[in-house]
Formats: structure tokens, sequence, C-alpha cells
């Protein structure tokens, strides 16, 4: 592999990574990194390597190459604490994003929310912040609001602190939204909820492959992302939680691995973050997602934004000079863009866009609430990372064109 430093292009704020990249050719597009991103070679053979020479249980062995993996296991959870300035001991491997979430719920939730408390979500969240609340809400007698958006679909964040009751719990948002791009001001939210007593989950999922994330600074509660948006496998993904508060949470499952001791009459359980890890781990999505942190860390998270950001501007400017071609979101979002050809249908651009080599994403994106504050039953989504392109902007553009022409 060459240096990384070789990879950075002439143009000013852009990489040049797709070497890096075997699944994604020369010729293809690929602009749906918000849903999955395609992975650099050094996870592939990362993972490739644990599945093969070194692959073993954790926790559990005490033959050399079983202490061996378990050890690699722990320095991955250390490195995925530190890249969001996290500590090792608070936090937990999950599934995803979503298992997290489900976890915050289904275990401080169940602990904390009470009848007629009050969670705090906003218009743009993803289903994954959206339903596992609905169901607390329903199994507690609590209640949901919704903060509401400004003009270019950024969250209001004047009104969402205006909503922060004294029966308010928990304020639950995306730190980047997963359709528009927007970038949500955690720290001043967070200051916000804890004035009344509230506590803040940050949905990290968009914000992790793209921004600098220290937990610490944005003084949340709650943080989570899932590892195949960062470069990693997917099956694997981490939650934070502020150690005072991980600490007081019960078990969500149980079963081997999280226990302390274990009788017919009684259970203990082991310490977080063992205490929320159920069961025999992804080991290998874990290591995985250690090289993917690796990974962006050589390359170095302020020049991924700083790339992404110049493709949208370049992509967002162009495709304004469209006739009946409708942008969604604000100016300056972190790398994702959403837009609608005319009346023509989201899936109907992001086929024709197929046909020209360019991936796209079409739909509600997993957030229908959005899509009726937007007014539109879909939309295309362009999203941008480290190894696109300016090529894979100017297919983005033929594409669009064309449709415009096949169209009328």
């Amino acid at each position: 592999m060459r240096p990384l430093a070789a990879h950075f292009a002439a143009a000013p704020h852009l990489l040049d990574l797709r070497g890096e990249f075997p699944g994604v050719p020369a010729d293809w597009a690929y602009l749906d990194a918000a849903a999955t991103a395609q992975k650099p070679r050094a996870v592939i053979e990362a993972i490739t390597r644990a599945y093969a020479q070194d692959y073993a249980t954790v926790h559990r062995g005490v033959y050399a190459r079983s202490a061996r993996m378990t050890e690699a296991y722990e320095a991955a959870r250390e490195a995925a604490a530190g890249f969001i300035g996290g500590r090792p001991g608070e936090t937990i491997f999950v599934r995803g994003a979503t298992e997290a979430i489900n976890l915050v719920a289904n275990s401080w939730g169940r602990s904390n929310i009470q009848e007629g408390d009050r969670i705090l979500l906003s218009r743009l969240e993803h289903h994954s912040n959206i339903v596992p609340w609905r169901m607390l809400a329903d199994r507690v007698g609590a209640d949901i609001d919704v903060a509401p958006l400004a003009a270019d679909g950024r969250i209001d964040e004047d009104a969402l602190i205006a909503m922060i009751g004294p029966r308010t719990k928990l304020v639950a948002i995306a730190h980047v939204s997963n359709v528009l791009g927007g970038v949500a001001d955690i720290r001043r939210i967070a200051r916000a909820a804890h004035a009344k007593g509230a506590l803040l989950l940050a949905d990290g999922c968009q914000a992790a492959p793209r921004l600098k994330v220290d937990v610490a600074a944005l003084e949340a509660d709650f943080y989570c992302f899932s590892g195949h948006k960062l470069y990693g496998p997917t099956g694997i993904g981490v939650l934070w939680v502020r150690g005072e508060i991980l600490a007081g949470m019960p078990p969500w499952q149980g079963g081997g691995a999280m226990i302390d001791e274990v009788r017919f009459d009684h259970v203990s359980f082991a310490r977080p973050p063992q205490r929320f890890e159920a069961g025999t781990p992804h080991i290998v999505g874990a290591l995985g997602l250690h090289a993917a942190v690796r990974w962006v860390n050589e390359v170095g998270i302020e020049a991924i934004e700083a790339h992404e950001r110049a493709l949208l501007s370049m992509a967002r400017a162009s495709l304004a000079r469209f006739d009946g071609l409708r942008l969604f979101g604000p100016e300056e979002s972190a790398g994702i863009l959403s837009f609608a050809v005319g009346d023509v249908h989201p899936h109907d651009v992001a086929t024709i866009l197929d046909e020209g080599g360019v991936a796209i994403r079409a739909g509600h994106h997993c957030a229908q609430p959005l899509m009726q504050w937007l007014g539109v039953p879909a939309t295309a989504r362009a999203s941008f990372s480290a190894h696109s392109n300016e090529a894979d902007v100017a297919r983005l553009l033929a594409g669009v064109e064309r449709t415009m022409r096949i169209f009328g």
C-alpha cells in the first residue's frame, strides 16, 4: 500500500484514495455512502487475516491464540472509544446504531421513563431513533414531542430548546441528518437538556464518518454509530454511555459473558461494558472496525470532511443550474445531498443513473416524517465519501441531464 500522503490530489481539499478501494472501479460512481460505505483494502485484509490466521474465541479460552484474540478485541474497543473521545469502560459493542438505541430504550429508558414523562425528538430523525421511543412510550405511558425544522431543513434548535420541559427525560436527535446532511449543535442542545434535568442521546451514524467527534466536548450522555458507515464491516457498532449513567443501567439481554454468577435462584451481572454484551460477540467485526478506525485516523477525519464538503459544494452548485430540479436541505451540509428531478419518481432517477454507472439512493431513507415535511414521497440522495472524486460528480450531472431528456 502506498503511503497515504501520496494519495492527496492537486485540487484543494480533495483526496485521491480511489485506489485503496477494490470494490470501486474507476468507471463507477458509488454515491451511496450514507447507506453503507465501501471498504478500503486495509479493512478487507484485516478481516481476512482475522478469519484465517488469527481466529479464536474471546474472553473464554486459556490457550494462547484465544488470549491474543481477546487482547485484539479489547484493543478494538479502546480504538473505537478513542475515536470519539470516550473511554473503553464506557464503550459497548453492538450490532449497529439501531441496536444501540434499542439498548438505551430498553435498559435506561425502562428504568427511568415513566407515565407522563416526555421524550423529545426532531422531525428529521431516522426511524431507528423514532420507533424504539414510540414503543417505549406506548409501553409506559410516556409522550413524544417533536421539534420542528427551520426553513432550510435543519433542526430549529431555538424551538427545540424551548420545548424542553420539566417532564422531559430525554432529548434524542441525529448529529447529522441522513437525508439532508444538516449538522446539529449537540453541545448547545445537551447543555439546554441538562439545565432542565434531561439527558441527550446523539445518533452519530452520519457524523462519525464525516466529522471530528469528541463526546466529552459535545457533553452528550449517549452517543452511537455503525461500523459499516465508517468504512468497517456490517454487524458491528458502538454505543458510548457516560460512565455514571452506564453504571446504573440494568442489562437488557441475558446469556453468557454478561454474568458474574448464575444460580437457579439468583443471577449477578458483570460490570459494564460486558454487562451489555451477552453471548459470543462479533469478534472479527470488532477487529474490522479497528482497522477502519486506524485507516480513517491515518487519512485524517478533518481531511475527509473537507474532501466531502468540497465535492458536495461542487455538485450542489452544478445541480442548481438545472431548471425544474429541486435541492433539499441546507447549503452547508456534511457530505449528503437530496434532490428531486421535476415530478420524476426518485426510483426512476436512480435507475437511469445506474445505467450510466452512478449508484445513488432513492426512497424515503427511513425518514417518513421528514418526507411528509418536505412534501414528497421520496427523494434521490447522493452521498460522498473518501473515495469520491470530481469524475463522480461529473457522472452524476450527466445522469441527471439524461434523466431530464428522457422525461422531457
